[in-house]
């Protein structure tokens, strides 16, 4: 039987066979860096960030947004903001005010404040 998985801003929380049966599924730490690559895009409307900030996602991998949009990288970034899988999620799904989880320790920055606070709005 194939699967279908169903990928969204919450995670890789179940698949579906084609007979209808839900079974749960195990994250695959690259989907979730995939979906939030696609949903940062969308946020930007498919332009570009002025600066660069990176997203280092506890334990799933980095996501780099620049003036070329959102992408999968590790690369150095005018400032790094650091979160567990669930807080990020949060975050881009808008459950979570980012300047709210920085204040209450869910997410930690690294850099310049300034950069972080322009993606902040991005984010919204």
């Amino acid at each position: 039987m194939r699967c279908i998985t169903k990928l969204n801003v919450t995670g890789c929380r179940r698949f579906s066979r084609r007979d209808g049966a839900i079974l749960p599924k195990r994250c695959n730490m690259s989907d979730i860096v995939n979906e939030a690559v696609r949903v940062l895009n969308e946020k930007m409307g498919g332009g570009g960030f002025d600066g660069s900030a990176k997203f280092d996602i506890a334990g799933a991998g980095a996501v780099m947004i620049d003036a070329n949009g959102a992408r999968a990288g590790d690369d150095a970034a005018d400032v790094t903001l650091s979160a567990d899988v669930e807080t990020f999620q949060s975050i881009l799904s808008g459950d979570t005010n980012p300047t709210s989880a920085f204040m209450s320790g869910q997410l930690s920055v690294d850099g310049d404040m300034g950069t972080a606070m322009k993606l902040a709005s991005v984010l919204a």
